[in-house]
């Protein structure tokens, strides 16, 4: 076999590679109006779902816009942003609309551009929902009303050029209608002149829309030519409308307490809700027999009970505290956050007994204790933080030994500082501290089992704990409970858009999904606030190369390398505790805090190898590849990268003598694991060298 047949052997090259490289790894006065007027224009299911309930394969997009680039601050929208992301926690969740975090798409903020909005309606959707599945397109943001024809406002918009610059609800109609295959089809508008879109003010505006599928359930904010409206006076700022759409895909709206809410429950719970909380200034509208009125649109099976019970009328908790930055739950769920010159209003539920819970960091918290929503009434609940938390003396001395231990890493040290984690919590039982360090450790020595067992302890402890929150998310990633993984770093962020832990975790979630856009974005965020942080720059570098931007992966690589290196002083505080990047990769094996990073070190080496490799820079590629078997001698991944290397650059440089390297890496990596999807490629390429090197 000659060099020049061995080049056409290398032609299986590329496709292996690639594989390669994918696998490691009555309107209040501070209420505003959600409404402009522009006239005379020049013109999959998830798992473990009880048999009766089947939720079908569903796909969503989120669009919220607040800060308009071409509007006046004065006609921003203070909450429609926050609206799009409780919508998005919502329908994520399994005690909610059971939707897969990877199918449902956000357009918030700047995003939400006109260019953006048609592609994601008018390519992405048609592109993925076939007949069967389920699709939810929700809108928050202004509406516009211009020349006799309804527009929802990208971010983007002109007021000048709407015809131009809005989304024309025509379009809208002709994607849903047309375009979009699912049998189930769900849109939800919180904008002032949504209720435009309702087919028997279809003939008027456009005929397009009455050729809309009889699966649509439409609900709108508002009756056309109504306004609707945002206040902080809903669950701490919301628009009214979003406020109770969350509230019924919650469960409130579940009328007869079967677990499921349907189309005709939630229409009922929304319409009844927000025209009582505006005096009818606001009403909200569904398309009228167009939809299957059991259509599920969220399934809570927490709020299953045996028998069917009567429409209840509902009530309103006005939730009091005497301090700021108090939160509150309601049966066991956040309701919002509380200041002592604020009361938080929490309305649209169900009459009888709750429990409330007020808890605050450093302070035994209030509660949990019942109170009672009557029919149609408002009831005040007063929560009084009072007394600060004090720790035991011996308490404290066994979890800072324990923390010390924990701090040294690996197994011995994390079996060690279990014990006196767990005599802290004896002393203790509400030092929610130990119980976290307890988790983390026991997550260190991969006992999944025990670790959730005391994250929750700490969250049950203190449930605003946002350090274990996060730290809860990261241990979900390792058992491969993403969604879930998600809301819980979102709602750290919600609450803190500052906290690094929780945007590094996000960052790292979202690369496991394959939402590498999303990732790097969190990431990125993660970094402008700490920038010496080593972990962002690893998933921001890992999202990037997953995308093929292997010029713009390379830096972030080398300055995660840079941030992690101990042996220089260099290091940042890598986030040691949370390993979901492991799962998936051959990489989960040890408990020791010093294997697990060389396990990110030898993950960073090999995505500059890939990078370099992608490029035909095949020396450099050989070194990165190299350094990284340093931390890991055991990846088999690693070992066929190297291989496929040595082979290119010999091919590259006529250089056979390279040729036998590449093969002790093909058969390493078939030593390690001969069941990857790269071993026929391995088992090829060995022959060919084989082949070749016995006709010289």
């Amino acid at each position: 076999m000659s060099f020049k047949t061995l080049i056409a052997f290398l032609a299986l090259l590329s496709a292996a590679h690639a594989s390669a490289a994918q696998s490691p790894k009555a309107p209040a006065k501070q209420q505003q109006q959600r409404d402009l007027q522009v006239e005379k224009l020049d013109e999959e299911t998830p798992a473990a779902k009880p048999p009766s309930v089947k939720v079908p394969r569903s796909y969503a997009l989120i669009l919220g816009v607040g800060a308009y680039k071409n509007l006046p601050e004065k006609s921003w929208l203070k909450y429609s942003e926050r609206d799009a992301e409780s919508i998005y926690s919502i329908l994520i969740s399994p005690e909610g609309g059971n939707f897969r975090a990877e199918n449902v798409h956000r357009l918030v903020g700047e995003k939400a551009t006109l260019a953006a909005m048609r592609r994601e309606l008018e390519e992405w959707l048609p592109s993925v929902a076939q007949p069967g599945d389920r699709v939810l397109i929700y809108f928050a943001g202004h509406g516009f009303v211009a020349g006799g024809r309804g527009y929802l406002a990208p971010y983007d918009i002109q007021p000048d050029r709407v015809d131009t610059t809005g989304y024309p609800m025509e379009d809208l109609g002709k994607a849903i209608g047309g375009k979009i295959k699912a049998t189930h089809k769900v849109l939800l508008t919180d904008a002032c002149h949504s209720g435009a879109i309702r087919p028997e003010d279809s003939q008027s505006l456009n005929k397009s829309l009455i050729d809309l599928s009889t699966s649509l359930f439409s609900l709108t904010a508002s009756r056309d030519r109504e306004q609707s409206f945002e206040s902080p006076d809903w669950g701490g700022g919301h628009g009214i409308f979003t406020y109770y759409v969350v509230k019924g895909m919650e469960g409130e709206a579940d009328q007869n307490a079967d677990g499921v809410v349907t189309a005709d429950e939630l229409q009922d719970y929304v319409y009844r809700n927000v025209r009582e909380a505006t005096n009818a200034a606001q009403n909200p509208t569904a398309v009228q027999g167009s939809f299957d009125p059991q259509m599920l649109l969220a399934f809570v099976p927490s709020r299953a009970k045996p028998a069917n019970l009567p429409a209840p009328k509902y009530g309103t908790f006005v939730i009091e505290t005497n301090m700021d930055g108090v939160e509150v739950f309601v049966d066991g769920a956040s309701a919002g956050v509380v200041n002592r010159s604020k009361p938080l209003e929490l309305p649209g539920l169900a009459p009888g007994r709750h429990t409330v819970k007020g808890v605050k960091m450093g302070y035994e918290p209030d509660g949990p204790r019942e109170e009672t929503v009557y029919p149609g009434e408002r009831s005040t609940v007063r929560i009084k933080l009072l007394i600060p938390a004090r720790r035991n003396r011996s308490a404290v001395d066994e979890f800072d030994k324990g923390v010390e231990l924990y701090q040294k890493g690996y197994a011995q040290n994390y079996r060690a500082a279990v014990e006196h984690f767990l005599k802290a919590l004896a002393v203790d039982p509400a030092y929610s501290q130990a119980a976290l360090y307890l988790a983390r450790s026991y997550n260190a020595l991969f006992d999944q089992e025990q670790a959730e067992k005391y994250f929750r302890k700490a969250l049950e402890i203190d449930p605003d704990y946002l350090e274990a929150h996060a730290s809860f998310g990261g241990m979900l990633l390792d058992i491969g409970n993403t969604d879930e993984a998600i809301r819980q770093f979102n709602a750290v962020i919600q609450r803190d858009p500052r906290n690094v832990l929780a945007l590094t975790n996000l960052a790292q979630a979202y690369r496991m999904k394959e939402l590498y856009p999303e990732a790097v974005e969190s990431a990125q965020r993660a970094i402008q606030l700490s920038p010496t942080y080593a972990e962002p720059h690893l998933w921001s570098a890992e999202s990037l190369r997953l995308q093929n931007k292997f010029a713009e992966a390379k830096p972030e690589y080398e300055r995660y390398l840079a941030l992690s290196n101990f042996d220089t002083g260099l290091s940042g505080q890598l986030n040691y505790y949370v390993v979901g990047f492991l799962v998936g990769m051959g990489k989960k094996k040890r408990a020791t805090q010093a294997d697990i990073w060389k396990d990110l070190r030898s993950i960073a080496l090999f995505g500059l190898c890939d990078c370099e490799s992608q490029r035909s820079r095949f020396e450099p590629a050989i070194r990165y590849c190299q350094e990284a078997l340093r931390y890991d001698q055991g990846d088999p991944f690693i070992h066929y990268a190297l291989g496929l290397a040595f082979m290119q650059r010999a091919v590259e440089s006529g250089n056979a003598g390279m040729l036998p390297a590449a093969r002790r890496h093909f058969q390493k990596m078939l030593e390690i694991n001969p069941n990857l999807d790269q071993s026929q490629m391995a088992k090829q390429n060995i022959a060919n060298i084989d082949t070749f090197m016995k006709q010289r």
